[in-house]
């Protein structure tokens, strides 16, 4: 068993840099690379390239990469795992392979398959699985027709196999972002399928890492902080056999890597923070630890774990209609009042009832709705969507866009040409018996159809956590008017219509504030314009936080969402401009707090404090 294993991860999403993949390779050690391609969006698609093309359906550019990298992996004998393929892994093996075998540098590739559900819908169904719909129990029948592809959701457990086979570079369908990340710890360190504490542990590592820069830097709330994001360096774990590890970067590189950006990475799309679910293990992140462990390395430990469930999620796809947006670009004087009359002007001319409609005004209100502050800007994009069962009506909507630009206020031009229709395919999550899917790894020595090794142990509920001891601010109780983003910092995603947005205290002083002003009350109302659903409120105090989500806040969410902001990038930035009212002494804590931050990012490199096991000097993991 070795000491340590190094996994860095090279891309958080199907568009990323396609040179991080050579870079995490060339610029220190590292044992295994994983890059992470797949989402809803994604699959959706990847599944439409498939139709018009049997060879399609995965990733192309991580082919590219490999080509770009061979002498490098041929040399040094790392191993790569990766979604990257998507609806067609078999698809993406074989062209890997062609690109190793042109080369001259051939490498033990393998597939992992069994998670296209799509040619067994009729069997399952026969079986009593029902599909139905995870958020909200409707019927999976009224959709059926309409269905594209089914996916299930696999973890670790067959990339770990597909490891012990030999394989150098591992390619799967739709397993876990978190699943390529833990498999290789499995590989490496021999954890068993009930070791649950070190399986979260290795899911809490490839969440942290799963999006690339953005645990080291990236989409980071207090940004003017992180230098050189043009070289900003992706993350690297540092990981030992007790299932503790230390996110960290190569040196020389931009980015920073402190508790902070940690943390935020943490809460991002975060969901119930003592339940996060995945095939293999459920985490609770309320047992989180962490602290800096100097530069650009912050130690994380302490991490529980409990049974993984005995059903796996399934991501299903249907038709849904069309839709369509087109944009307009209007100047000033008054450009959000010409806007304004040309919305009103178009949707009057073109006199069609559609399933939904939309106006934003980009420049002015278009991500905030209601809570963006009143402005006269120089110049506004209007934006006009809209979503209907009828392709002609959406059709006859392209063609009304550029027809206005000489019928109103001046100042304005079409921009992006005639809009184009587009597919809308919509997501239906659902859940299906583990032991009704068949993972199977496709290698040099041909096809293995897998058992679960993970046992099925009934759920059981997070265990107490030990009670935080909040230290109280020093200084005045004089209550100051500012922003929560000057006693917070935050990040939010989505998944699916819901938005996750995850706040963090500045200083541990501020917490109790914190859980006292936040309620899930003033969040509703902070986005009473964009929310209109619930708020669910978690508590996470071991890492200072609050996490919301925002049920029914993002128009459907995903591809079904005509808003510019579909995945709710944007709105922690609009919680944390949210005005409050709060003691003197917090904001001087918060200020403390920047301050130590600051200067940790500019202090001289130490090691991480090590576990016993790893006093050693470290080899590289067995091959």
């Amino acid at each position: 068993m070795p000491d340590l294993l190094r996994i860095a991860n090279a891309g958080g999403y199907w568009g990323d840099d396609l040179g991080q993949f050579r870079r995490q390779l060339e610029l220190g050690p590292v044992d295994v690379v994983t890059l992470d391609f797949l989402a809803e969006i994604t699959m959706s698609i990847m599944h439409k390239q498939r139709a018009r093309d049997p060879r399609a359906g995965y990733a192309r550019d991580f082919v590219a990469q490999v080509r770009d990298a061979l002498p490098l992996l041929a040399a040094r004998g790392t191993k790569v795992i990766t979604n990257a393929g998507g609806v067609n892994p078999l698809a993406c093996r074989d062209a890997v392979l062609e690109t190793t075998r042109l080369a001259g540098t051939p490498l033990d590739v393998a597939a992992v398959v069994g998670d296209d559900l799509m040619d067994r819908l009729g069997e399952l169904a026969a079986a009593g699985v029902t599909l139905d719909r995870m958020d909200d129990g409707a019927a999976f029948s009224a959709i059926r027709d309409r269905v594209s592809s089914a996916n299930a959701y696999y973890g670790a457990w067959p990339v770990v196999e597909a490891l012990r086979g030999g394989a150098q570079i591992v390619v799967t369908g739709r397993c876990t972002d978190t699943g390529i990340t833990l498999a290789p710890m499995i590989h490496a360190f021999g954890w068993a399928p009930d070791d649950w504490d070190r399986l979260a542990a290795g899911i809490v590592a490839g969440h942290i890492v799963e999006c690339g820069a953005q645990s080291t830097g990236g989409n980071f709330t207090d940004w003017r902080r992180v230098p050189r994001f043009e070289a900003i360096g992706y993350p690297v774990l540092e990981v030992f056999p007790d299932g503790s590890f230390v996110v960290t970067k190569h040196g020389g590189t931009g980015g920073a890597v402190t508790v902070r950006t940690v943390k935020e990475q943490l809460v991002y799309e975060m969901g119930d923070p003592r339940a996060y679910i995945t095939p293999d293990v459920v985490a609770d992140f309320g047992s989180i630890r962490l602290e800096q462990a100097g530069r650009d390395r912050v130690r994380v430990w302490g991490v529980k774990g409990r049974p993984a469930p005995t059903s796996l999620k399934v991501s299903c796809s249907y038709a849904d209609g069309w839709k369509a947006s087109g944009a307009l670009i209007i100047s000033a004087p008054h450009a959000f009042d010409k806007a304004c009359a040309f919305a009103d002007l178009f949707w009057k001319r073109l006199g069609e009832r559609f399933d939904e409609t939309l106006t934003e005004f980009v420049g002015h209100s278009a991500c905030w709705g209601t809570i963006a502050p009143a402005v006269d800007p120089p110049e506004v994009l209007l934006r006009l969507s809209v979503r209907d069962r009828e392709r002609e009506k959406i059709e006859r909507f392209s063609k009304m866009v550029p027809a206005v630009i000489l019928s109103g206020p001046p100042g304005v031009a079409v921009t992006g040409g005639r809009p184009q229709a587009q597919e809308v395919v919509a997501y239906w999550p659902a859940l299906v018996p583990r032991d009704h899917v068949r993972p199977t790894v496709v290698g040099r020595d041909g096809e293995r159809t897998l058992e679960w090794p993970t046992p099925a142990v009934p759920m059981t509920p997070p265990a107490a956590l030990p009670r935080e001891a909040w230290p109280a601010a020093r200084g005045s109780a004089r209550a100051v008017a500012t922003t929560l983003g000057a006693l917070a910092h935050g990040r939010s995603g989505d998944k699916g219509d819901t938005a996750n947005i995850g706040v963090i205290a500045r200083a541990p002083e501020i917490y109790p504030w914190l859980r006292k002003t936040l309620t899930a009350a003033a969040v509703k109302r902070r986005f009473k314009g964009i929310c209109q659903g619930r708020v669910e409120r978690h508590e996470v105090p071991n890492l200072w936080a609050l996490n919301f989500l925002l049920h029914e806040s993002l128009g459907g969410g995903g591809t079904v969402s005509l808003r510019l902001d579909a995945q709710g990038k944007t709105l922690a930035h609009a919680l944390l401009a949210m005005p409050v009212r709060a003691p003197q002494a917090l904001l001087d804590a918060a200020r403390r707090a920047d301050a130590v931050e600051g200067r940790t990012a500019r202090a001289r490199t130490r090691s991480a404090p090590a576990p016993r096991r790893a006093a050693r000097p470290a080899r590289r993991a067995r091959r």
